[in-house]
């Protein structure tokens, strides 16, 4: 799949999904947000790919909205804003809340809606000359793409809010140290330990991860004892999982578990 703005391609039960538009710095249209969207439902609905892997081409990760979209819709920049963002969140909200765990490779500055796409992943790792800016304030705009509820829950409201209204840029060493990316890597070393992770996680329990990163996503919205209560219900569903018989069968026997074949 290739075509505006957006390159996915499928290898080892990974998909990669990579923002093309490196002569803008995969800055957002609308037929890219429409684009990232169809991978994201690609992505979730075939039974081959079991891990996501999103980065960017060029020396940009994602400038976020395209500006010139934006600054030439002039009376209409409210409607163009909607129409955009509506594709943007639904591509964010399948991607967050879909089967498949993301792996999300920051190679380079990320900006705006960029910011949202960067951190979205279970596992974040960002190149050495990656950096984040929230960008909205400097356009007299305020956050999309699910920055205002996942930075808070990164790094905490406090500095959630000097991010976001001093406008300031996050370098890759303050990023790695205030939990806005997992960890970081050297530029030319980033494609590698992203497949890395992704293959490791490919070849694990699918499902069972699946199920894991939504108990965490759910936690923020629930009680303590609620909480429990669903982790008791995943448990035992995945108790019942052919993942969980491969796991136990392989840990008894000592060998290696193949969860592709379940």
């Amino acid at each position: 799949m290739t075509g505006d703005g957006l390159t996915l391609t499928v290898e080892e039960g990974i998909a990669r999904i990579t923002l093309d538009r490196p002569e803008s710095g995969n800055a957002i249209t609308l037929p890219l947000a429409r684009a990232l969207l169809a991978a994201a439902i690609r992505c979730e609905n075939d039974p081959a790919i079991r891990c996501i892997m999103m980065t960017g081409n060029g020396r940009l990760f994602c400038a976020g909205g395209d500006v010139q979209l934006l600054a030439g819709a002039g009376q209409n920049r409210p409607e163009v804003l909607s129409e955009l963002i509506a594709a943007v969140h639904a591509a964010v909200q399948r991607l967050a809340r879909g089967s498949k765990p993301l792996v999300t490779l920051v190679n380079g500055p990320a900006a705006g809606a960029g910011f949202s796409l960067a951190i979205l992943g279970d596992v974040v790792i960002g190149a050495r000359s990656a950096h984040f800016t929230a960008a909205y304030g400097a356009i007299g705009l305020t956050p999309d793409g699910g920055l205002s509820w996942l930075l808070p829950r990164l790094v905490g409201l406090r500095k959630a809010q000097d991010i976001i209204l001093t406008n300031r840029r996050i370098k890759a060493d303050e990023a790695q140290a205030i939990g806005l990316v997992t960890r970081i890597a050297d530029d030319e070393a980033l494609a590698e330990e992203g497949l890395t992770v992704a293959r490791a996680i490919a070849a694990g329990p699918v499902a069972a991860l699946s199920a894991s990163r939504a108990l965490l996503y759910d936690s923020f919205e629930t009680g303590f004892e609620t909480q429990l209560d669903r982790e008791l219900r995943s448990m035992a569903a995945a108790g019942a999982s052919g993942e969980s018989e491969e796991g136990l069968r392989a840990l008894l026997q000592k060998q290696t578990p193949d969860f592709r074949k379940v």
